[in-house]
């Protein structure tokens, strides 16, 4: 829409409003659907713009290779640890648009779930003091802000990265669970090969293309590890929904998962996500709920309905291309 306006604001200003108009006639399109607008432009004549809403915003504005030109697989799988405990994180570069384009790109990674705390892609220097802060955050610095940032008393579980770790807490590789770290690894160092595989297959445009292979990849690590949740939300007499943490937690079948769940649950990221899914008059329907719908399926019926073995399959290869829809 935006681009729209100014395409038209290059030519003339008189000729937005007649386009806002027609565009404010029109109904509020649902995820993924289409409206069609009527406009007129000079030298163009009239003509009707097809304007389609995203199934999600996951990946508006989000370019995930500016991750892979600065950092290696090893150090943005520390980093996307990092964030889902909720520790600090801070992205020291020399441009403003590496700090807005890697910021914006990890918080990314996180869907279907969202970074609940303290977030400035690009921290003015008058403002540095922020990083002493001990609550968690996740903020960008230009490079020549680096000599002020070590004279601070930054907490030591902060991560700072440059283009090579400048302090660590040395336990971001334990982080995550084993099996699927070492998968999420495989996967993202095979990135380029398997955006070919798929590109010769039946799957969606998206998939095609490194932010869509790279948010799935990201999507079905969350699918293994709590996309049993809505199994365990129960619903009263009254129509109100509830969580059942424990019973949830120990569904899972490999240790390494319920210790790292033990530690995400407590999070605020865990905890905005489940009073979102119990607040919710209707079943969500976004990418991660069709991929956990997906990935239930897969499964036999026995696993389906005895929890106990519901995540037997983890630390096997995970399978990380979606099939279509």
């Amino acid at each position: 829409m935006l681009d729209e306006v100014e395409r038209r604001r290059g030519i003339s200003a008189a000729l937005v409003y007649p386009f806002m108009r027609s565009l404010m006639e029109s109904p509020f399109p649902a995820p993924g659907k289409t409206i069609k607008v009527k406009t007129f432009l000079p030298g163009a004549g009239n003509e009707v713009l097809e304007l389609r809403r995203p199934m999600d915003s996951r990946l508006e504005h989000v370019d995930f290779e500016c991750l892979f030109t600065c950092l290696s697989v090893r150090q943005l799988i520390r980093i996307f640890a990092s964030l889902l405990l909720e520790r600090r994180v801070i992205f020291v570069a020399d441009k403003l648009s590496t700090l807005s384009s890697c910021s914006h790109a990890v918080v990314a990674l996180l869907y279907p779930f969202s970074w609940q705390h303290t977030f400035i892609p690009v921290l003015p220097a008058s403002m540095i003091d922020i990083v002493c802060c001990p609550t968690p955050f996740l903020v960008g610095l230009l490079s020549s802000s680096l000599p002020k940032l070590k004279e601070l008393p930054v907490e030591e579980s902060a991560l700072i990265v440059t283009a090579f770790f400048l302090l660590q807490m040395d336990d971001e590789d334990t982080l995550l669970p084993r099996k699927l770290q070492a998968a999420l690894e495989q996967a993202l160092e095979r990135k380029n090969e398997l955006i070919s595989q798929d590109s010769d297959s039946d799957s969606d445009d998206e998939c095609n293309t490194l932010n869509g292979l790279v948010s799935e990849v990201f999507i079905r690590f969350f699918v293994e590890t709590v996309g049993h949740y809505s199994l365990f939300l129960t619903q009263s007499e009254k129509g109100e929904r509830a969580f059942q943490r424990e019973a949830f937690r120990k569904s899972v079948a490999s240790k390494s998962i319920r210790r790292f769940l033990e530690v995400f649950m407590e999070s605020q990221m865990f905890a905005g996500f489940i009073q979102d899914r119990e607040l919710r008059k209707c079943r969500a329907k976004g990418l991660f709920e069709q991929r956990v719908e997906q990935y239930l399926e897969e499964l036999p019926d026995t696993e389906q309905s005895g929890m106990n073995k519901f995540l037997r399959g983890l630390g096997n290869k995970m399978k990380f291309l979606h099939k279509k829809n």
